[in-house]
């Protein structure tokens, strides 16, 4: 297993200071600032958040009789978490991930609304999906205003 710090005697015996390996990157290295920090916090709620809106069938009565509520909620979880876990892979996320928690944010609370007028949707669904919808609005707000804007 190769590490990502090397280090290589000299000549009289003494190991020199650690170099890094060619396949890391610099951003990788920068100390941890107050926006790489806040960017990973709210990746990581919304990572949560998608797990939650994914696994929720099982736990709350989502729909009277049917599972359509159940697939919508599988999907868009698990879109969520999966757009989470790329920005946390981030250390200062991306813009058009947040873009895109914005619109799955939305679509978690205008989702019940548009389902019920065909299927009988169980009150617990419009409560956990506006909850998780405003919860991941308001991180995927917080993550764009964290993001660095380039320099001019």
């Amino acid at each position: 297993m190769s590490s990502a710090l090397t280090s290589h005697p000299v000549s009289n015996g003494t190991l020199p200071v650690a170099t890094t390996s060619p396949g890391l990157t610099g951003e990788y290295l920068l100390p941890a600032t107050g926006r790489g920090i806040g960017a990973q916090a709210v990746a990581a709620l919304s990572v949560l958040t998608g797990l939650w809106v994914a696994i929720s069938p099982w736990f709350l009565v989502l729909q009277h009789g049917g599972t359509n509520a159940t697939a919508a909620d599988l999907i868009a979880g698990l879109a969520v978490a999966a757009l989470g876990a790329v920005a946390l892979a981030s250390p200062r996320g991306y813009a058009g991930l947040q873009f895109g928690s914005l619109f799955l944010g939305a679509w978690l609370i205008v989702s019940p609304f548009i389902l019920d007028a065909k299927f009988a949707i169980a009150t617990p669904m419009y409560w956990s999906n506006i909850w998780s919808g405003a919860i991941l609005i308001g991180a995927a707000l917080a993550g764009l205003g964290m993001l660095r804007r380039p320099a001019r």
